[in-house]
This record gives structure tokens, C-alpha cells and sequence, in this order.
């Protein structure tokens, strides 16, 4: 049985890594309770292929993950909002601006994660988290977004939410940008997903949507 579905995305902005699809790929190798999907970043194929990897595993837990260049920690994402504002083109030359994510859908979603008590979990194992209130405007946030919108609409009783992941070490030796190694990133997304299964409440996170 399938209790985890984890998402990471393709290399984008001209990157020939993401530490995401790592992660989530060197995780999903020694669990036998997970499952990895890799991710489009294109805007037009990226839910469509959320949507069939839960239609496919129905799992019990949906963690979708992306890159954050720049950031120093991993990060659970805790809110999406209905928009698409691409800095940079995706990988298939599209960049829409100032677009819902879903038209007329609510103007956010708050993931359904126990954020602050995974943040303490990898912090406790003396890796860097901290709770991001952003998942940005480009392919990332989408995903979150449609994610939510996808759970709350046509799979009811499915929990849900986004990580972002820093730069390898590889990838931030070319920037000052800070960097962690992606099996970390992956000792990381291990805590999160075990304490997203065992804690179905998070202590003052709300649930639900933003009208």
C-alpha cells in the first residue's frame, strides 16, 4: 500500500540538477511505504500530472517538493495563493503573469501539514528548518495551490503540502547562496513526512481556505 506520494520537479532555469527530485527519490528508495513523481516545470503539464499520480496511488500523504535557491533551510510551505506571476519562463518558454492558478478558485489554501511540529522535528535532529509563509508565484506555488484545490475538490481525506528544498552544495558553489547536501535534504523530508504521518493537528495552523 501506498502511504506517501512525494513530488519533486524537473531541473529548470538552466540548472542541470534539482535537489527536489533528489531528495525525494534517494527518500522514497528505502521506504516501501512511498512513492516519487517527478514533476513538469511547465505550467501547462505540471497538475495535470499531480492530479494522475494521486488519481493512480490514492495515497494517504501528498508532499510535493521544489527547489528554494537562496533559502538556507528546508522549508514547509504554509499557505498557497491563486497566483501565477513567473519571473522566468518555465521549461517549455511559457510565462504567464498576474493569472490564477485556478480561475474563480479561493484565494488560498492553507496546507494541511503540521508545519511547526515538522520544523521542530528536523530541527531536533540538528538540521536547518524553519516555517515559510510563501511558496513564491512561479511552477512551486502552483503545484501547492493545485494540490489543495485538487484535495479539498476530488480527494477528500488525502493530507497535503509543499517543501522547498535549498541548493546542493554543487549547485551554490557557482553563487555566495548557502547549500545543503541532498542527503540531509532527504534526512529532512524523512522527519516530515513520518511526523505529517503520526500529527494530524498542528497546534494554532489553520486549515482550510482564505475567501
Amino acid at each position: 500500500m501506498t502511504s506517501v506520494l512525494l513530488t519533486g520537479f524537473e531541473p529548470f532555469g538552466g540548472e542541470r540538477v534539482n535537489p527536489s527530485w533528489q531528495a525525494v527519490s534517494l527518500l522514497t528508495g528505502r521506504r516501501h511505504d512511498a512513492v516519487a513523481v517527478e514533476l513538469p516545470c511547465v505550467f501547462s503539464r505540471s497538475l495535470v500530472t499531480l492530479r494522475d499520480a494521486i488519481d493512480e496511488y490514492r495515497p494517504e500523504l501528498v508532499i510535493c517538493v521544489g527547489q528554494a535557491g537562496g533559502r538556507p533551510d528546508v522549508t514547509p510551505e504554509r499557505v498557497a495563493i491563486n497566483l501565477i506571476d513567473a519571473r522566468i519562463p518555465d521549461n517549455a518558454g511559457s510565462q504567464p503573469v498576474d493569472v490564477p492558478v485556478i480561475p474563480g478558485g479561493p484565494n488560498a489554501y492553507f496546507t494541511t501539514l503540521p508545519v511547526k511540529a515538522c520544523v521542530a522535528g528536523v530541527k531536533d535532529a540538528g538540521l536547518p528548518a524553519s516555517v515559510s509563509h510563501t511558496a513564491g508565484t512561479y511552477v512551486c506555488n502552483q503545484v501547492f495551490y493545485g494540490l489543495m484545490h485538487l484535495l479539498d475538490n476530488d480527494f477528500p481525506g488525502i493530507r497535503g503540502g509543499f517543501v522547498h528544498v535549498p541548493y546542493t552544495p554543487q549547485q551554490a558553489a557557482r553563487t555566495t547562496a548557502p547549500s545543503l547536501a541532498v542527503h540531509r535534504a532527504a534526512e529532512a523530508l524523512e522527519i516530515i513526512v513520518d511526523t505529517a504521518l503520526s500529527v494530524t493537528e498542528d497546534v494554532s495552523t489553520p486549515a482550510g481556505t482564505l475567501h
